[in-house]
């Protein structure tokens, strides 16, 4: 992975002490709220419903073992003993003090990390596929490209005021899991007939109040100028995005006013500005980058290994579920990567404590070459393991309570922290989540529905991503109440789509009892191989909406 140069940790040890002061004079009544408001949020640091909370920046999903232990320390020593993976991969703490902030600042420097542009209007963390780099359908690493888009859009002067937040999303294989067309910029990394490196640049996706699928501004772009063309690109937005709204400041908006066509002339007509010109990538700014993403040292895994590893998932139905369902196929014979769920009743989605912080370092040192992932469906990724050693993990991971072999099931669902933390929620996601957990737990019948995406969000800002959920649930404030609105048929990977509202939304309670009908309807229509969301394009709202308000 990526390890800082002398001016990448000059920059960031220059911004905590920078901050420092910022906070100090805070404190001290130098800086009012309206003054301080900018700096704290360049910083990662929201004032939410009962506490403050920092965001910490986890670039494209890569951890060290050491950033993972660090983080531990961190949440035992300034917070609750707690931290929250978010769907932007990055982490959140929701009960530091205000005057602690600079402490904890200088603790993540000290192993490479911050919490720069985790807020405010600017260009976001990239995001990408938690399995970069092993998977085997990938036709490009995109780690390398968005640690160079990391390096351009972080402290870039001109867009550290955009008209709103800007998230770039990036992969290079056949199957999307980074949500690319639900992002500002999606890009999509692949090979021509010679081999090179070409890009496929989308525009103005994104969900929020206004959720929209993003659109093609350029099918073949030459990767020597991808930065040159993303400049560009933001810079139209920066120019032309409104302001007068924040509702309708984000690039989309500008996108559907404009149409795709206007928008991409305007991009090549600012392009023509810059193109060729000093940001422009040649080889040697590529191997540079490219050489902190070096295959690491695997040993061969002998065939009787590989077959004691079937065999054992023959004969020991638990550990054939965990396999099953936690398990991924690598691009190297005798490899898996293996995810841990970060999904259970006693912990809110997403949450893990520091003593399993810490434990998990250790398992990624003894597993996984020191190196781990965080998923946007809120898990963590070992990338390298072996199959002779997957099932002493996976005992080592039930300990941990980590090991529920329910990854891409009913029950691993997305969910924002919603009205328990966030001041901008309308309701509660945690609850929902809960008692979602809590009615469809048993596992074969989990099984026997497929693959399922849930997400819940406790706004519209959309952080649990439900409009991209097969089910999706908002919480909606009626009058000081809490409601829930329920929509299906979204899908965040190829293809991606929105999901339709089903009608009136619902109370708390009722809930699970909707999804059980919604879930009976798909039962009860599908057919041989379908899916949920199968099911749905073929048979279409009505059904569903018919049983459930019946």
């Amino acid at each position: 992975m990526y390890r800082y140069d002398s001016h990448d940790q000059t920059l960031v040890d220059e911004r905590v002490a920078q901050f420092r002061d910022q906070m100090r004079r805070y404190l001290a009544g130098q800086l009012g709220e309206e003054e301080f408001l900018p700096l704290r949020l360049q910083n990662g640091l929201y004032i939410q419903r009962y506490a403050p909370m920092l965001r910490i920046a986890i670039p494209y999903g890569m951890l060290a073992s050491y950033q993972l232990r660090k983080l531990g320390e961190i949440a035992a020593r300034y917070d609750r003993g707690y931290g929250h993976f978010t769907t932007r991969t990055n982490l959140q703490l929701n009960w530091p003090k205000l005057e602690d902030v600079p402490d904890i600042l200088a603790d993540l420097a000290s192993v490479q990390m911050h919490a720069i542009q985790t807020s405010g209007n600017d260009i976001r963390n990239t995001t990408t596929d938690q399995f970069s780099g092993v998977a085997a359908d990938e036709e490009v690493d995109p780690r390398p490209w968005c640690e160079l888009i990391r390096q351009w859009s972080t402290f870039h002067p001109e867009f550290a005021f955009l008209p709103r937040k800007f998230k770039i999303a990036v992969t290079g294989a056949a199957e999307d899991r980074a949500a690319i067309q639900v992002h500002d910029v999606g890009l999509r990394l692949w090979r021509d007939r010679n081999g090179e490196v070409r890009v496929k640049v989308l525009a103005g996706g994104g969900l929020g109040r206004t959720p929209m699928i993003g659109e093609v501004v350029r099918e073949d772009l030459p990767w020597q100028h991808l930065l040159t063309y993303l400049e560009a690109l933001v810079r139209v937005y920066n120019q032309f995005g409104r302001r007068d709204n924040k509702f309708k400041a984000r690039i989309k908006i500008l996108v559907k006013a404009l149409g795709v066509d206007e928008f991409s002339r305007r991009v090549e007509e600012e392009w023509a500005h810059l193109k060729d010109g000093p940001q422009t990538l040649n080889d040697e700014a590529l191997e540079a980058v490219a050489g902190h993403f070096v295959e690491p040292p695997r040993r061969e895994v002998p065939g009787d290994a590989i077959e004691a590893f079937e065999r054992l998932r023959g004969e020991n139905r638990a550990f054939a579920r965990f396999v099953t369902n936690n398990v991924t196929g690598h691009k190297v014979p005798g490899y898996k990567a293996v995810t841990l769920s970060l999904k259970r009743r006693e912990h809110s989605p997403g949450d893990v404590t520091s003593e399993q912080m810490v434990a998990v370092a250790d398992l990624a040192d003894e597993f996984g070459h020191g190196e781990l992932r965080v998923t946007h469906e809120q898990n963590l990724v070992l990338t390298d393991v072996p199959v002779d050693r997957i099932e002493d993990l996976w005992q080592r991971l039930e300990a941990l309570g980590m090991a529920n072999p329910t990854v891409g099931t009913l029950a691993d669902l997305i969910c924002c922290p919603g009205g328990d933390y966030c001041g901008l929620a309308n309701a509660k996601s945690i609850p929902v989540a809960h008692a979602i957990q809590e009615r469809f737990e048993d596992l074969d019948f989990l099984y026997d529905l497929g693959p399922l995406e849930l997400n819940i969000s406790g706004c519209m800002n959309a952080c649990g991503h439900h409009h991209v959920g097969n089910i999706g649930i908002l919480g909606v404030d009626k009058k000081g109440e809490e409601y829930y609105q329920i929509s299906l048929g979204g899908s965040q990977g190829n293809g991606a789509s929105l999901g339709k509202i089903l009608g009136p939304s619902f109370f708390r309670t009722d809930v699970p009892n909707v999804i059980d009908k919604l879930l009976q309807v798909y039962v009860g229509s599908r057919q041989p191989d379908e899916t949920f969301l199968d099911t749905y394009r073929r048979i279409g709202l009505k059904p569903f909406k018919e049983r459930v308000y019946a």
